[in-house]
């Protein structure tokens, strides 16, 4: 038999068997210890009854008119006799019987004292110098009975005792653990970005070192992650301002050179440039979703965020691209508005740059929170709809984006909860793209 795996179940099992074993065993010997004690009162009362009978029989026998004649005594009324005695001469003829005795039981007489035969004990006894004897029988039967009913006696409670004490075990062991359990779900319940302490009150001595030291490891984990973080947010920072000097040198260079080709060399130079400001811009905005606080504790309309971050995306790539669609009453979450513009400018770039040229990208922002950005184009894989919101992943190799705007967005629907569907080709369309993203928590509806 295999021991269970569970540590609950090992305790109720080693100590279930520990307490079943011990409590049988304590019975075993108060049962033996009782046959014993048994043994010497039957004998007691056997050797008492033989002393209390002979007397009152020799003086029956003395006072007959004649010698020799055997008596059998009437019985008053039925009863189960479990002792029978004869009295003897000392010829051997039996001169007085009990009313169920069977004299063909009795042995013959040789001596004083206890003796036992196949079926009965006996014991032996003598007055009028020898002259008149008696035996008192008991049967091993009788005897053999009353052991078994003590012995059923003692065990009979084992069968209900013994399962309510195991079940106090389990429910003991089970109450015992409680802590240990909490601590486990409150650990199963941390997302893969939480990385805070988690609550040790409560645990068993033997246990507690081992939360302290996982939290310890959690604390360290997270330094680490916090300094990746730190380092990509500071570098992506610093980047800007030697980024713009640089793109501006190099627009200077296309202006004032008249060399066609050191002017396209110098165009190069100035696409490579932004691109890598793109990239330094995507950085602090992922360092921002995977280290920053994407929730707060007040819920706000997020319609106007929706339409500056459209408002701003238009200007750029002019009127009637972005098609915004809110509701008339108010949006109210309780995610950080700045992250909401992040998401949906990501969203909408990414629509832009990956959609059909001139086709209008579709947001749509519903009262039940749900965040809709769809374009027309070419259907994307199944295959690899799951693979866009990783990093660095691109949904071809010849469009100049950076990779890192679904990452962004998948970053902050981790952390806050929400939940983001891609879907190829768009609902209600043979092709397009379209990114669904479920706006964290409960709706908060406004007064």
């Amino acid at each position: 038999m295999r021991a269970p795996r569970s540590l609950q179940g090992r305790l109720g099992l080693w100590l279930g068997l520990g307490l079943t074993l011990v409590w049988i065993a304590a019975a075993s010997v108060t049962a033996l210890i009782a046959r014993t004690e048994m043994e010497e009162v039957f004998d007691a009362a056997l050797q008492e009854t033989a002393q209390r009978l002979l007397p009152l029989a020799a003086i029956d026998i003395l006072n007959r008119e004649e010698e020799g004649i055997s008596q059998r005594l009437a019985a008053i009324r039925n009863h189960e006799e479990f002792f029978t005695y004869i009295v003897r001469d000392d010829q051997g003829r039996v001169l007085l019987t009990s009313h169920s005795a069977d004299p063909a039981s009795f042995p013959a007489w040789d001596g004083t004292g206890f003796r036992q035969t196949a079926t009965h004990r006996l014991y032996n006894d003598e007055a009028v110098q020898g002259t008149v004897r008696i035996t008192v029988a008991e049967p091993l039967d009788h005897r053999a009975s009353v052991a078994r009913e003590l012995q059923m006696g003692l065990g009979l409670p084992l069968l209900i005792l013994l399962p309510v004490a195991l079940l106090t075990i389990v429910l003991a062991v089970r109450a015992s653990l409680a802590p240990l359990r909490q601590f486990r779900d409150r650990l199963a319940a941390r997302g893969a970005r939480d990385l805070g302490p988690v609550a040790a009150s409560g645990l068993p001595v033997e246990i507690a070192p081992v939360a302290d030291a996982m939290n310890g490891l959690l604390a360290r984990l997270s330094s680490a992650f916090e300094a990746e973080r730190s380092f990509a947010a500071n570098a992506a920072h610093e980047l800007r301002t030697p980024l713009a000097g640089a793109i501006a040198q190099a627009q200077r260079l296309q202006a004032e050179t008249r060399d066609p080709d050191a002017r396209a060399r110098a165009a190069g130079i100035e696409a490579t440039l932004k691109r890598l400001t793109r990239l330094s811009e995507r950085l602090m905005q992922l360092a921002r979703a995977e280290g920053g606080r994407l929730r707060r504790d007040k819920a706000a309309d997020l319609r106007p965020v929706a339409e500056v971050v459209a408002g701003d995306v238009s200007r750029t790539v002019g009127q009637g691209r972005i098609a915004l669609s809110l509701p008339d009453g108010a949006v109210m979450s309780d995610l950080d508005p700045d992250a909401f513009a992040i998401l949906l400018r990501n969203l909408i770039e990414n629509a832009l740059r990956h959609g059909a040229a001139e086709a209008p990208v579709d947001v749509t922002l519903t009262a039940d929170g749900t965040l809709s950005v769809a374009n027309d184009g070419p259907t994307v894989p199944a295959g690899r709809l799951a693979s866009l919101t990783d990093r660095f992943e691109r949904a071809g190799t010849g469009d100049d984006g950076i990779g890192l705007g679904l990452a962004i967005v998948a970053a902050i629907a981790e952390r806050t909860g929400a939940r983001l569907d891609l879907l190829s080709p768009r609902a209600g369309r043979d092709s397009g793209f379209e990114a669904r993203f479920t706006l964290p928590g409960d709706r908060v509806q406004p007064d």
